[in-house]
């Protein structure tokens, strides 16, 4: 049974709540880290990187909106806009105008961008493999597929204008 509460007085974590809040916060920081320094030392790019990339790969013809490439990559238009231009540094990334929209910019992903993701790919999914999946069994796995949706589908708000970094 639930403890009681009232308006006035936070809803406390359970010992078990709070016991698994500090599992997953000591995992995710441990696993942000192991990931980064995978990607500094093979290639010498930072994890943010490396998912800018992906995302660029992934769209058509290998370019996106800024804007868009922000939403996609959860960091807002500032951090961004610093990433984008220490690829661009590594000849990985070129910037375009928006032709519909003077203000607007495209991220495009190089061919030489395109190589050093082909390159780097396998030792980062290795290095995936090894940390988390390789760990849990596929019912595990699953498991944790569907609360990181549910989470993440709780914090990303649909309506318009949602107060999110990514959308300032």
């Amino acid at each position: 049974m639930e403890p009681e509460h009232t308006p006035d007085e936070p809803h406390w974590l359970t010992d078990d709540e709070q016991l698994t809040w500090r599992a997953y916060l000591h995992a995710t920081t441990l696993l942000e880290d192991h990931l980064d320094r995978q990607l500094q030392r093979d290639a010498k790019m930072p994890h943010v990187y490396f998912g800018l990339l992906v995302a660029l790969s992934e769209a058509p013809r290998r370019r996106l909106r800024m804007t868009e490439l922000a939403i996609n990559a959860k960091i807002t238009r500032s951090r961004l806009s610093h990433a984008i231009a220490r690829l661009e540094k590594s000849g990985w990334v070129r910037r375009e105008d928006c032709p519909s929209d003077k203000r607007g910019q495209f991220a495009v992903l190089t061919d030489a961008g395109l190589d050093v993701l082909k390159r780097s790919a396998p030792g980062h999914v290795t290095a995936v493999r090894q940390a988390l999946f390789d760990r849990l069994t596929p019912e595990q796995q699953k498991s944790l597929g569907e609360i990181m949706r549910i989470v993440a589908e709780g914090l990303q708000p649909k309506e318009a204008g949602a107060d999110l970094p990514w959308l300032r």
